[in-house]
């Protein structure tokens, strides 16, 4: 296997599941801000090529890797794990646990090879569906790794088509009458928009459940991380109804209601390494994740989201309605917000106001008509715009 974003939680931890189940490495790519741990992730998976994100970065890493016997091949540079991405097999799987936009072209890469693709880079369906369409080969090549769509793609097979992408059945009807989605509401769960006004970095960056990356972290506080997944949810299953509903103990990590009344829920403690995992290893299960202890007294709640305070998720519906690039506007636009609020450039609740602004700025283009070049010409747009309009909050 291939991972790319090595050195992140989603990447250290499918090197757990590799460990676990002898899985080969052949290649790593990360950004090249930790080096000695990918240098312990070298010395100990021996992957024959690594990728990192600049010169920098490589020089660093040769340098570190000194005399280490079978020094891999480094490549450098914005498109490397792009590059990297494109040496996978047909017999291979890249997990793409990388951050941000800049997954697209490495998830479009490892489609083309016909490699099993894990996803867990979200924005790459957020921004790029149309592509990510065109460029997969069969059906089943894409695995998600999201936790919530790991639960939705094992809930499904309980229907009548017995595997996991796509609700659609064979005389064109579906058996699924919405998918629920779970979110733990973040550590500002409760709290009203007038208390979010002093919000700092360090307290948004303190999720209650999951350990993540910074941004991943932001956007969950902000609700805009399930607001990405709901687009996600929209694109992987081509199924019309996607509820959120918020269950702050994260052990139901989200359900299909079928026509008939029934609901399938997938049900364990927050570990993502089931979801990698199942990503790595489906149809087979072995990864022995945390199981739940059924005998001990423990309560699940679940509440309806506050739409007025976290308006990320009804922004996003209405984005993925507009056209085929407002949600990659919007997902553009929350990146600079997110990378100024953890700067300190810019107060909490600017973050999803200054989004909103852009959004609904854009003219959108239709669908099938998208192309890696139209994207980069409105996500350019949408960082400028925000940036504009930021500074008139600074």
């Amino acid at each position: 296997m291939i991972i790319l974003g090595s050195t992140g939680s989603i990447g250290t931890q499918a090197l757990d599941v590799a460990r676990h189940e002898g899985i080969a490495v052949t290649g790593l790519a990360a950004a090249g801000t930790r080096i000695q741990l990918l240098v312990e992730q070298i010395a100990e998976f021996r992957p024959a090529t690594v990728a990192v994100a600049t010169a920098d970065a490589a020089t660093n890493l040769r340098a570190a890797l000194g005399g280490l016997g079978g020094t891999p091949e480094i490549i450098e540079g914005a498109d490397a794990a792009t590059e990297l991405a494109s040496r996978a097999s047909s017999t291979m799987t890249v997990l793409n646990g990388m951050t941000g936009a800049i997954g697209l072209r490495p998830t479009l890469a490892a489609l083309d090879t016909g490699a099993r693709l894990a996803l867990a880079n979200k924005e790459s369906l957020v921004v790029g569906a149309d592509l990510v369409r065109r460029h997969a080969r069969r059906d089943g090549q894409i695995l998600p790794v999201d936790s919530e769509h790991s639960a939705i793609f094992q809930a499904l097979a309980a229907g009548r088509h017995g595997r996991g992408l796509t609700c659609e059945v064979r005389d064109g009807t579906s058996e699924v009458s919405r998918i629920i989605l779970t979110a733990s509401g973040g550590p500002f769960r409760g709290k009203r928009r007038t208390e979010l006004m002093g919000v700092t970095a360090a307290q948004a960056l303190k999720h209650p459940n999951w350990e993540m990356g910074p941004v991943i972290t932001i956007n969950s506080s902000t609700l805009m991380n399930k607001a990405l997944e709901v687009i996600e949810a929209f694109e992987l299953f081509e199924v019309e109804d996607v509820t959120v509903t918020v269950h702050p103990q994260s052990f139901v990590h989200s359900m299909v209601e079928f026509v008939d009344g029934s609901t399938i829920a997938q049900v364990s403690p927050p570990d993502m390494r089931l979801p990698i995992a199942l990503a790595l290893t489906w149809p087979r299960r072995s990864y022995p994740a945390p199981t739940c202890d059924w005998t001990a007294r423990q309560q699940w709640t679940f509440e309806p989201v506050d739409q007025e305070t976290f308006p990320a998720i009804e922004l996003a519906r209405a984005a993925h309605r507009a056209s085929a690039t407002h949600a990659a506007v919007m997902n553009a636009a929350n990146e600079e917000c997110v990378a100024a609020f953890l700067a300190g450039g810019i107060g909490y609740l600017t973050i999803v106001d200054t989004v909103r602004a852009v959004v609904e700025q854009h003219e959108g283009i239709p669908r099938g008509s998208v192309t890696l070049e139209v994207l980069d010409e409105v996500q350019g747009w949408a960082r400028a715009r925000a940036h504009e309009i930021m500074e008139r909050h600074q």
